[in-house]
């Protein structure tokens, strides 16, 4: 896969991280990169570590299917209350 890859173009691909990701970063992100690289490598060890056993593979039992229906939205009319005076707070004087 980088058989073909030149002197020129390591280069260019260098100056184009350091341009993308800044001097500063660098290290950080080479940390990053390794570190997920051995946890990577320690998984797959695990894997194979692990093999392929001589059980026989569990199948789940069929799912059941339920039909779920929505629930009903009754709408009730609104209706204007009827013409009355608003209440107001204490009792009403007599009107003369």
């Amino acid at each position: 896969m980088f058989r073909n890859l030149g002197p020129i173009h390591v280069i260019i691909l260098l100056a184009v991280v350091i341009l993308i990701f800044g001097a500063k970063r660098l290290p950080d992100v080479a940390k990053s990169v390794g570190q997920s690289m051995k946890i990577f490598k320690n998984e797959i060890k695990d894997l194979k570590d692990d093999g392929p056993t001589d059980a026989p593979a569990q199948t789940p039992p069929p799912a059941q299917t339920t039909v779920v229906t929505p629930p009903v939205v009754v709408q009730t009319p609104v209706v204007p209350a009827p013409d009355r005076p608003e209440p107001t707070e204490g009792p009403v004087p007599p009107k003369v």
